[in-house]
């Protein structure tokens, strides 16, 4: 196992053998990287490597890696990149070399190098969580952008500029009121940032017009804009206090990030002052986010004692004045960087991290706490997330919609603003309540309850149609009921997919005041033996009885008019007798069962349902032997065929009532 060598170590190690080659130059460099002037160190150092010979193989691999460590921080990846494989190609000494490069080769989507680098680097630190899960998220990240989850995410072109905009925040009661931060300005001579090469970033808003469309963003020209950095608003429940980061550049010491308040009064935003979380002006505190009931502030901080990196804490706040510090713990915060917290509800925070298993850079995660305190975190997956930055995320209240700020695809490293939005799935049934007639029935009751809580009652409209809305995933019973009619029952589940989808289920009722035709009920040519084609009829009477526990039907047969009256009277009986025999068997009560042989003593009546299927029968027409005897051959032969039947009518309504 080779020595893992620390930073600090080289460091050392180099002021050691190339005092003699430093220049005032590679120095102004280091002090600009060291005061987190990023931007101008990384231009510093390009023009030392240019000038250094390849001949110095040691110095130009220092200077390459210090070059890679700026560009990443200012979100220039790909000539990170680059510095990185100059890095390594001059042995560079220091392993983290192979951590950093599989970052930003993950950050630029090239997963398979990045999963490369990280075994590397685990060969040095075999228990490095960020190589672990970067591993891990390299191998998800192609998984995830191939299955996508239902959201739909916008470039938010209208909002968006040249320069960059990030950290987007809702403000109003409905949400109609979008602050961010950009880098945007209409001063051309206004001085660029040594730390991001950028314009110091300044607020901005966007409002709605009274049609709901949101119109162009406007620098906000009140004293909370000042000449330095400010970024990530968060506002308190009542939307008069407006939390914020806010970075001042001094012309020497590092650059600290704080946390800074605004009051709002006549519309307009106030001078920012400091929150005074801790005392000290060293300890970075910055992306504040206000709970939702306005007794916590959750933030981040670079304090002593966290995971590593950055990681989000909160204090509870109390009037001008914070509780102590509470790291949200290991479940939240790792040894990366946690950052841009957003506070849901009470058990949902949103933040990004390039810690946790991820696309590439940060990715926008959701933790949830449980009943017993215990967070449990979970990607939010492409598209909301890429191998880009994603982070800093808003939502319009409950619903599944919002914006974020991310720079993906742009080649400058530039954050812009996105739009996300989780369609609705529709699921539902619908469907028309009919009697056997194909009639349909105006005011029948259709019930559904379901597993989920649903104990749903509607009425058919005029042309007998019902709907109702029911949710993925559940097991549900219905049932069809109308006055004069037994009652009929279904069963759905519906599917766990993630779609739109429409059950179509239509009821026909069976009338109590009339006989009802069996359909499909066959026996054997002049015989009382059922069929086998018989039994799914069959078995549905079963299921009608026994949803109608309370009724008792005689079991009719008819014969044509063929052979004689007490043949066809016979045959008729033991035909009725074998279907009442088959749902006895079925576990219907012989008593609420009687079995009739009608043979040809009553002719069907004619329907409207049996008239549109005949062109040659009338609603009201009799089939006796006299009408069909009329016929052609042909239609004899269908209306014999229509005689031939079996029917139910209902006897009682109040078995086992009394």
């Amino acid at each position: 196992m080779k020595r893992f060598l620390s930073y600090t170590f080289i460091i050392y190690v180099f002021l050691a053998s190339f005092v003699s080659c430093r220049s005032a130059k590679l120095s102004d460099a280091e002090e600009k990287q060291r005061i987190g002037e990023y931007y101008e160190a990384a231009a510093i150092y390009r023009r030392v490597y240019t000038k250094t010979s390849p001949k110095k193989r040691d110095l130009r691999g220092y200077v390459a890696f210090r070059m890679a460590e700026c560009n990443r921080m200012i979100n220039s990846t790909a000539k990170a990149v680059s510095g990185y494989m100059n890095a390594l190609r001059y042995d560079y000494p220091d392993s983290i070399l192979y951590l950093r490069l599989g970052q930003m080769q993950q950050k630029n989507g090239r997963y398979a190098d990045a999963i490369k680098h990280y075994d590397a680097y685990l060969q040095y630190d075999p228990t490095s969580v960020l190589a672990f899960n970067g591993v891990e998220g390299s191998q998800k990240a192609l998984e995830w952008k191939a299955n996508p989850t239902r959201y739909v995410v916008k470039r938010m072109d209208k909002f968006n500029s040249r320069r960059g905009e990030f950290s987007p925040m809702l403000l109003g009661p409905d949400y109609d009121q979008l602050y961010f931060a950009s880098s945007r300005s209409k001063d051309k001579d206004q001085k660029v940032s040594a730390i991001t090469g950028q314009n110091n970033n300044n607020f901005y808003v966007i409002k709605k017009d009274e049609q709901g469309n949101w119109l162009q963003p406007e620098e906000l020209e009140d004293e909370v804009n000042t000449e330095f950095d400010e970024g990530t608003p968060s506002f308190t429940p009542d939307g008069n206090t407006m939390y914020y980061t806010y970075c001042t550049q001094a012309p020497e010491g590092d650059r600290t990030a704080e946390i800074y308040m605004s009051s709002r009064s006549s519309a307009k935003w106030g001078k920012g002052s400091k929150v005074e979380i801790l005392k000290d002006s060293v300890t970075a505190l910055a992306h504040p986010s206000v709970s939702l009931d306005g007794r916590w502030l959750y933030f981040v901080s670079d304090a002593v004692g966290g995971q590593g990196g950055k990681d989000i804490f909160r204090a509870r706040i109390n009037g001008n004045d914070f509780g102590p510090m509470e790291n949200l713990g290991p479940e939240i915060n790792t040894e990366g960087d946690e950052m841009f917290p957003y506070v849901r509800d009470s058990v949902t925070l949103y933040f990004a991290s390039n810690g946790h298993p991820g696309m590439g850079g940060l990715d926008i995660f959701r933790a949830t706490l449980d009943s017993t305190e215990h967070w449990h975190v979970e990607n939010m997956r492409s598209p909301i997330n890429s191998n880009g930055d994603d982070f800093g995320i808003t939502f319009e209240g409950v619903h599944e919609r919002g914006f974020f700020s991310s720079n993906r695809n742009d080649a400058r490293g530039y954050d812009h603003l996105y739009s996300f939005e989780l369609p609705i799935i529709t699921v539902k049934i619908e469907g028309i309540v009919f009697d056997v007639d194909e009639v349909p029935i105006e005011g029948a009751t259709v019930r559904i309850v379901g597993r989920d809580g649903l104990n749903a009652k509607v009425l058919t409209m005029k042309n007998g149609e019902y709907e109702v809305e029911l949710e993925r995933d559940i097991r549900y019973v219905m049932m069809a009921s109308a006055r004069g009619f037994l009652n009929q029952n279904f069963e759905l589940k519906t599917g766990a997919e993630e779609k739109n989808e429409t059950y179509i289920v239509d009821f026909y009722l069976s009338p109590i005041t009339k006989p009802v035709v069996i359909e499909n009920i066959f026996y054997d040519f002049d015989k009382a033996t059922l069929r086998p084609e018989s039994k799914a009829a069959l078995d549905e009477m079963i299921k009608m009885l026994n949803d109608n526990p309370n009724v008792t039907i005689e079991l009719g047969a008819h014969t044509d008019r063929k052979g004689t009256d007490k043949y066809n009277e016979g045959l008729a009986q033991r035909r009725a007798q074998s279907v009442v025999d088959y749902l006895i068997a079925g576990g219907i009560a012989p008593d609420r069962l009687e079995a009739k042989g009608y043979g040809e003593s009553v002719p069907k009546v004619i329907n409207k349902k049996m008239a549109r299927e005949h062109d040659f029968l009338h609603e009201g027409d009799t089939l006796s032997a006299p009408f069909i005897e009329k016929l052609t051959p042909e239609q004899q032969e269908i209306a014999d065929q229509i005689n031939r039947r079996t029917e139910f009518k209902v006897l009682r309504t109040n078995y086992n009532l009394f």
